[in-house]
């Protein structure tokens, strides 16, 4: 069955195209769901509810729901349905130090290979996150899905440059696989203290002067902020 459904929004939390079936409307609004935390991490997700909600049969929930636990996004367990899959911290430092590894080779390459259009879309992608206020992305939607959209732009094309395919695509992903950490972040009593604009300033700064060293640093301490507010407002999880 076709629908011309769309999600609440575009970029980073929904596809830029007509979603063409329901089963792909249904993951893509949940996905959108779980990557801002409206879905909170460990939320079960019953297959009758779901498929109440979007008025769709129970095998397109149950198909949009194995497409999730492909993306990592959910997981099935055995006789008790499928689930939110839970943050931990521990997992948030493995994906940040492999982020750091990934996006130092991607930005390295870029300002050392990128040519006018590499800075073109730079300077295009921060002009437009710099014009949206950081307080809007700690804001129930529509706000964060603008903001989020934005964000992810800026930093896809800090390594735009870089020539390599698949490293964007990697990007790409440990970036979806850190949205949810920074959901919580962001919510975090102390993500109030956060300067976002500074940190993608000085970021934005030490790429067009082809600063490498002091792009990587200022990726890594980037990044090194989003651990620790998400280290200060989660506690940590306890050992078996």
């Amino acid at each position: 069955m076709e629908t011309t459904a769309r999600t609440r929004s575009s970029g980073l939390t929904a596809p830029a195209a007509p979603v063409r079936s329901l089963t792909s409307a249904v993951h893509a609004s949940l996905r959108a769901d779980i990557l801002t935390c409206r879905l909170p991490p460990g939320e079960k997700l019953p297959i009758a509810l779901l498929a109440k909600r979007f008025d769709v049969s129970l095998s397109a929930v149950r198909e949009a729901l194995s497409r999730l636990v492909a993306d990592g996004f959910v997981i099935s367990e055995d006789q008790r349905g499928f689930r939110v899959t839970p943050l931990d911290i521990r997992d948030l430092e493995d994906l940040t130090r492999t982020r750091i590894e990934i996006e130092t080779l991607a930005l390295r390459r870029s300002m050392a290979e990128g040519g006018a259009e590499w800075e073109a879309n730079l300077r295009e992608a921060w002009d437009a996150l710099r014009q949206v206020p950081y307080a809007l992305a700690r804001q129930p939607a529509p706000h964060d899905g603008s903001w989020a959209d934005l964000h992810f732009a800026f930093h896809a094309a800090l390594v735009g440059g870089c020539g390599l395919n698949w490293l964007m695509r990697f990007q790409r992903t440990l970036f979806e696989q850190s949205e949810r950490y920074r959901a919580l972040a962001r919510s975090a009593p102390s993500g109030d203290e956060r300067d976002a604009h500074s940190e993608h300033l000085a970021l934005f700064e030490a790429a067009m002067d082809r600063d490498e060293e002091t792009a990587v640093s200022a990726l890594a301490s980037h990044y090194g902020r989003t651990l620790g507010l998400v280290r200060a407002g989660v506690a940590a999880p306890k050992a078996p």
